[in-house]
C-alpha cells in the first residue's frame, strides 16, 4: 500500500512545501493539495517548489475540476512539471465542489469530466487530441507521462470512473462503503472491456493518532468532524438525484444507507470554513460517522483499519492533515504504521 498526505495551500507557501518535504522524509509517496483558487493559494505554482525541494514524492490536486481551468492549460501544467522533474505528478479530477460553488457555480456534468479526462491525459502523455474540430499536441513534450484519477461517489460517477479513470479517489475511509464503491468501479471497468486491476484505488480521509483515552478520542473527533460536513456536500447531491437509496420496490438505486442517513440534519455549508477543524457547520455529523469516515485512535487502531482497506483492494491511503497534529501524525505513520502496511521482503529467504 502507498501513502499520501493531503494539504491545504494556506499561506505561507513555505509551510506547505515544508510539510511535503516532511512527508517524504517519513516515507509518504504522494503530496496532494486542495484546488480552490479563491480559498487558498494557487497549488500548481507550489507543486513546482515541492518537486524542486524533494527527490521522490509525487504531487497532484485532490481534486481539480473541468470548470475553473481550461483543459489544455491544465494538461500543459502537468506536462511541464513532468518534463522538468521527471514524471512525478498525478491529476485528480472531479465534478467540482468548493472551487465552483464559491463562484456561485455548480458541479460540472459527468460528460465534461469524461472529456476533460481524455484531453488532459492525451496531451499529458505527449499524444495528440481532437479539440473543437482540430488536432492539437504539445510540440515541446517528449517524456511526460500522466495518469488521471477520478473522484466519485454517486452511481453514474462510479461508472464513469470505471470506464475512463486511471485511478479512483474515494474521500472517506468507511470500509463497507469503500467495498461497495470499489466493486461498482471494478464492474464498470469490466463491462467496458477494461482490466479493473489496472485502476489504482485511493482512499483519502483524515487520520489522527492518539493515545486511546476517551479524552483523546473526543479531541480527535472534534478535529476531524469537518470531514463529514465536506462529504455531506457530495452526498446531498446524490440524494437529490437518486433519493436516499431506500428500496421502494420500484428499482431505486441502491446507495449505502450509512452514506445517506447522516445528512438528514444538514442545514447548510459555509465555504469560508471549508476543510477547517472546528468549523461551525458540521454539528450535524454524529460521532459514529466521524469514526467510520476517518481513522482515529492508537497506531494499532490505524493499522487494523488500514489492513481492512488493503484487503478490499485499496492501493493508497491519503491522510487529510487538516487538524492540529500534522507533524506528529506523519512521524507516527512513518515510524509505526506505514512499515506495517508495506509488502514485507526478507533479506534472506
Amino acid at each position: 500500500m502507498d501513502f499520501g498526505v493531503v494539504l491545504q495551500t494556506n499561506p505561507p507557501a513555505a509551510r506547505t512545501i515544508a510539510l511535503a518535504k516532511k512527508a517524504e522524509e517519513h516515507g509518504f509517496d504522494y503530496a496532494w493539495t486542495f484546488d480552490s483558487h479563491l480559498l487558498w493559494q494557487e497549488p500548481y505554482v507550489i507543486y513546482s517548489a515541492i518537486l524542486a525541494a524533494t527527490d521522490r514524492i509525487t504531487v497532484g490536486p485532490m481534486v481539480t475540476n473541468p470548470a475553473t481551468r481550461d483543459w489544455t492549460v491544465t494538461a500543459s501544467v502537468f506536462a511541464t512539471l513532468n518534463e522538468m522533474y521527471g514524471n512525478r505528478t498525478v491529476c485528480g479530477i472531479g465534478r467540482g465542489d468548493s472551487a465552483v460553488r464559491v463562484l456561485n457555480g455548480k458541479p460540472t456534468t459527468l460528460k465534461d469530466v469524461r472529456e476533460a479526462t481524455h484531453v488532459i491525459r492525451e496531451l499529458g502523455n505527449c499524444r495528440s487530441v481532437e479539440i473543437n474540430g482540430t488536432t492539437l499536441q504539445f510540440p515541446w513534450a517528449r517524456t511526460s507521462a500522466l495518469e488521471v484519477w477520478i473522484a466519485a461517489y454517486g452511481p453514474l460517477a462510479l461508472k464513469t470512473t470505471g470506464e475512463h479513470g486511471d485511478g479512483f479517489i474515494l474521500q472517506l475511509a468507511d470500509v463497507d462503503i469503500a467495498k461497495w464503491m470499489i466493486g461498482a468501479v471494478r464492474k464498470a471497468a469490466t463491462d467496458a472491456g477494461r482490466d479493473p486491476d489496472e485502476i489504482t484505488f485511493c482512499v483519502a480521509a483524515p487520520a489522527y493518532v492518539g493515545d486511546g483515552s476517551p479524552e483523546s478520542l473526543a479531541h480527535m473527533r472534534e478535529q476531524c468532524r469537518w470531514f463529514g460536513g465536506m462529504v455531506g456536500n457530495h452526498v446531498a447531491d446524490i440524494v437529490a438525484r437518486y433519493g436516499d437509496g431506500s428500496d421502494d420496490g420500484g428499482g431505486a438505486v441502491q446507495i449505502p444507507k450509512a452514506l445517506t442517513d447522516y445528512i438528514k440534519g444538514r442545514e447548510g455549508y459555509d465555504y469560508n470554513e471549508h476543510g477547517q477543524a472546528g468549523n461551525t457547520h458540521a454539528d450535524f455529523v454524529p460521532d459514529e460517522i466521524v469514526d467510520r469516515f476517518c481513522i482515529l485512535g492508537t497506531p494499532a487502531d490505524h493499522i487494523a483499519k488500514l489492513e481492512e482497506l488493503k484487503a478490499i483492494g485499496v492501493d493508497q491511503f491519503a491522510v487529510y492533515l487538516q487538524h492540529d497534529n500534522k507533524e506528529e501524525t506523519m512521524r507516527v505513520y512513518g515510524e509505526s504504521i506505514i512499515p506495517e502496511l508495506r509488502d514485507h521482503v526478507t533479506a534472506k529467504a
